[in-house]
């Protein structure tokens, strides 16, 4: 029998594979089929959720393990800091370790375990990095300028200042008030930059943002790959590293920002180190099912509810006390 996880940062819902656990990994076709099985919130299998982690053995020396992302549609992401938390605490539950790197697509990353946000709720660190401004590096186009640092750009909205950089998952920012955070123009904004559109053609994650007082902020995201999702780990820490640079006087480096999401809050700290800045994310890793099915359905990915033993593990009402404690900076409604 095959085993899955289902798990969350701030409630950014994934299922979580093993695949040394298999006699035989599955191809990547076989995890994309797998991925928009699982999270289609249609075939019943938990709600969905927003994408599948794969966990792989990785060949760099001194690295546990290996992270890939597959989104809910298929695509495959760059990086994932609410899943790399989660990896984290399945690798070092797995070996032992709270101190060591994960491999993902474009970096081999510091991942740590953290003192506990409250009883079960097991928090880890992870390092987002690297960090990007350059227009290639997003990619964007058309848009007169090679970076996007606390600009107007009145091709993307009238009024709004923009920040974009890649950590390397590529975000655009703009802070507001709670009216820009809810109102239609984020929904429409980011459906229209992940789709073919002129100006990011690879598509973009979206944050919406609203300072709240010094090194402290409420964070939005439509994210590539999935739409409006509870939270997202490398939009949050791009969103934190650009409210540093725009707003100096109220975001500040070397200093724990805290940072609200509709499904609960991180800690962010940023850091410029020989001219380049990395970001650490700290935040919950919740384990909320464990799952088995049979190796060949699984690899068809072709089973229904009642092929798959489920078992609660309790976390998730931890969690949902934990958030119940929090103030409510934005009224975002939280996704199932």
């Amino acid at each position: 029998m095959a085993q899955l996880l289902k798990v969350h940062g701030s409630f950014n819902h994934f299922f979580l594979l093993d695949q040394t656990a298999l006699s035989t990994p599955l191809s990547d076709s076989a995890l994309i089929r797998l991925a928009q099985h699982l999270t289609d919130p249609g075939n019943g299998f938990l709600h969905g959720a927003d994408g599948l982690l794969v966990v792989n053995r990785s060949e760099h020396p001194g690295v546990l393990g290996q992270m890939r992302v597959i989104n809910a549609d298929g695509s495959e992401a760059s990086m994932c800091g609410n899943g790399l938390r989660t990896v984290a605490r399945y690798l070092s539950e797995k070996t032992g370790q709270t101190n060591f790197k994960v491999e993902t697509r474009q970096a081999d990353l510091a991942v740590r375990k953290e003192t506990d946000f409250a009883t079960q709720v097991p928090a880890f660190a992870v390092e987002i990095s690297p960090v990007r401004f350059n227009a290639a590096a997003l990619p964007f186009t058309n848009l007169g300028r090679e970076r996007i640092i606390d600009d107007l750009v009145p091709e993307l909205a009238p009024g709004l200042r923009f920040t974009s950089l890649a950590v390397p998952n590529p975000h655009l920012i703009a802070f507001g008030d709670e009216a820009l955070l809810t109102g239609p123009l984020m929904g429409e904004l980011g459906a229209f930059l992940n789709q073919p559109n002129p100006y990011y053609p690879d598509g973009v994650n979206l944050n919406f943002a609203k300072i709240l007082s010094e090194d402290e902020l409420f964070v939005r995201t439509y994210e590539r790959g999935v739409g409006f999702t509870n939270a997202c780990g490398t939009g949050m820490s791009a969103t934190s590293l650009a409210f540093a640079l725009t707003h100096p006087t109220l975001g500040h480096f070397e200093t724990p920002i805290t940072v609200y999401n509709p499904g609960g809050l991180v800690k962010t700290l940023l850091h410029s180190v020989h001219h380049h800045y990395q970001i650490e994310l700290i935040g919950n890793a919740t384990v909320t099912h464990q799952l088995e099915i049979a190796d060949d359905l699984l690899a068809a990915a072709n089973f229904t509810t009642d092929q798959v033993v489920v078992t609660e593990t309790g976390e998730d009402a931890a969690y949902q006390q934990f958030v119940a404690t929090l103030p409510t900076p934005v009224k975002v409604a939280v996704k199932d």
